[in-house]
């Protein structure tokens, strides 16, 4: 199945203890051809973009940057796999690792809100 991210808003569900996402921060997603960008924001980020190529079996590879709401900027890469809910959402499962900072690792899930 071909999964086409444009125009889809996410939530995460889930994050690891060392990552700034919450419920409260909203990804909008755009694609064009296999280049995926987002705007985020929402919780203790502040203001947020993604950059990444999807892959043919819809797997995201990305580097993010963001500034949280403490002023500073925080930046990473992530993998993203998705799982087709049985409503039809998307769910990504994300591995992630910080490029600033500690450079530690996490898990996150994050949901489509909405099926369009």
């Amino acid at each position: 199945m071909k999964i086409n991210y444009d125009n889809k808003v996410f939530r995460p569900v889930s994050n690891t203890e060392n990552g700034e996402t919450s419920s409260e921060t909203i990804f909008r997603y755009k694609q064009k051809g296999r280049v995926l960008t987002s705007k985020y924001k929402g919780g203790r980020i502040a203001t947020g973009h993604l950059l990444g190529i999807v892959s043919p079996d819809g797997i995201i590879d990305m580097c993010y940057h963001q500034v949280n709401t403490n002023g500073e900027l925080m930046t990473g890469k992530c993998r993203s796999v998705p799982e087709i809910l049985p409503d039809g959402r998307i769910r990504l499962h994300e591995t992630w690792q910080w490029t600033s900072g500690d450079q530690s690792k996490g898990k996150s899930v994050i949901e489509e809100i909405h099926k369009k």
